[in-house]
């Protein structure tokens, strides 16, 4: 055994905060990459950008970010739920929740939950603010391949079921039971901000986004391309800042224990 026994939660500490710093770290850097990735240009959805498309090669910018107002290219869908409130993408889910009754232990058991999802979309592009759909615009393409989380809950609500004379009738046929029912509707609204990362195509006089074919990302994001960049900023300096933190820590502990096991060999000698 050692001379001068070390405390074990001591070592544990020392250990758990360098495998912590070293988790951290790479935390850090995979956003740090992920940030590499994401720094390219931006632009909104005007001449400027017709301009830079017209001299490109292939009148083709391969990976750039556009940001701007979403418009309707056709007559815009409706909401299911909410009057006057309009948009582009849809998606309404419903989940019935219910309970069936368990002979063996005589209770009422959850049963798995019956979910339906209903998606619509209709053809839209992105203008810059205070234009219109005949100035210059990019329409986007494909964007059921869009990736991010983009739409707005525009409406949530749960039922619960009645008990009715029909709905006990039906529990003592079937052995289930209606518990509640959850509506919401997510929409793209029109009007909204929105930032597409993808690839542009100038065609027939406008521009065209649709999904990079270098594998990147087609990323839709509610919001402006800064507050979104700035957002991963402060995301990597947390990591860096974790990092630090459990690497000082960790190495104080270590000095600490090395300080005190020299001292009392000092001391003994």
């Amino acid at each position: 055994m050692s001379e001068f026994p070390i405390s074990p939660l001591i070592l544990i500490g020392v250990g758990s905060s360098f495998a912590c710093s070293g988790l951290f770290y790479n935390l850090y850097q995979d956003k740090k990459r992920e940030l590499m990735k994401l720094k390219i240009p931006v632009f909104r959805p005007d001449h400027h950008l017709a301009m830079v498309l017209h001299s490109s090669p292939h009148k083709r910018l391969q990976y750039v970010a556009v940001e701007g107002l979403v418009e309707s290219d056709e007559k815009p869908l409706g909401s299911q739920f909410v009057p006057r409130c309009y948009g582009v993408i849809q998606k309404i889910k419903v989940a019935e929740h219910g309970e069936y009754w368990n002979p063996s232990s005589k209770t009422w058991s959850s049963r798995p939950t019956n979910r339906r999802e209903t998606n619509n979309s209709v053809p839209f592009s992105l203008i810059s603010p205070g234009s219109y759909i005949s100035d210059f615009h990019v329409q986007v393409q494909d964007s059921s391949q869009g990736s991010g989380y983009f739409l707005e809950r525009v409406y949530h609500r749960v039922r619960r079921a009645e008990e009715g004379l029909v709905n006990v009738v039906l529990q003592g046929i079937s052995g289930e039971r209606a518990v509640a029912m959850e509506e919401s509707e997510e929409m793209l609204r029109v009007g909204s901000n929105l930032t597409v990362f993808g690839e542009v195509v100038l065609e027939d006089g406008h521009g065209r986004l649709r999904p990079p074919k270098d594998g990147r990302k087609y990323l839709f994001i509610p919001t402006d391309y800064k507050s979104y960049i700035e957002r991963h900023e402060q995301s990597a300096s947390m990591w860096k800042m974790l990092t630090t933190v459990s690497g000082i820590i960790g190495a104080s502990l270590l000095a600490g224990v090395i300080c005190d096991t020299l001292g009392k060999r000092d001391n003994r000698s």
